[in-house]
């Protein structure tokens, strides 16, 4: 499957893909936690890097991943429990706002379940930031089944607040 925003656009064809790092105990992407979903993300740039470490604009980076959820991650039986699939599609706008040039913390979400997610069975998640209104950035997520089909869609509103992650970096360095 390819990173797109809507199922009729072609496939991306990237400048460069980069493989973002794990983070530890991350119960999404950590490899040291041994209940962790164990996702590896993959970010793609879509333009060359902004000049002068500006952001990148809207739509100019995608993260996506292919994976499958297991036992560990079980709702209903045989079916991904809602709340797995609630934390892969944030991690996913998470990494992308990041990986676009924005310190920012999630403020809001809006998740819309259209199929019920099967265990064991590749799903393709993609994230990409869609719209910039001051400090506010407006991300889009969505999980694929293997065929195709959306499973779940999801809208994230971040807010740039560097300062936040300036103050608490200098607060555990003390």
């Amino acid at each position: 499957m390819h990173a797109t925003t809507d199922s009729s656009s072609p496939a991306f064809s990237f400048l460069r893909t980069e493989t973002l790092p794990e983070h530890g105990f991350c119960f999404v992407c950590g490899h040291e936690n041994p209940r962790s979903i164990g996702v590896t993300w993959q970010v793609g740039f879509l333009q060359p890097p902004p000049a002068e470490e500006a952001p990148y604009p809207p739509g100019a980076v995608r993260v996506f991943t292919d994976f499958q959820f297991t036992l560990y991650q079980q709702g209903p039986p045989a079916h991904a429990h809602g709340g797995a699939s609630a934390a892969v599609l944030d991690e996913a706008m998470g990494a992308c706002v990041w990986r676009s040039g924005y310190q920012a913390l999630l403020a809001h979400y809006e998740l819309d379940y259209k199929l019920p997610v099967p265990l064991h069975q590749p799903v393709h998640v993609e994230a990409w930031l869609e719209r910039i209104d001051g400090r506010k950035l407006y991300a889009r997520a969505r999980l694929l089944l293997h065929d195709g089909r959306v499973a779940v869609e999801a809208e994230g509103l971040y807010l740039h607040i560097p300062q936040f992650f300036k103050t608490h970096s200098e607060n555990s360095n003390q």
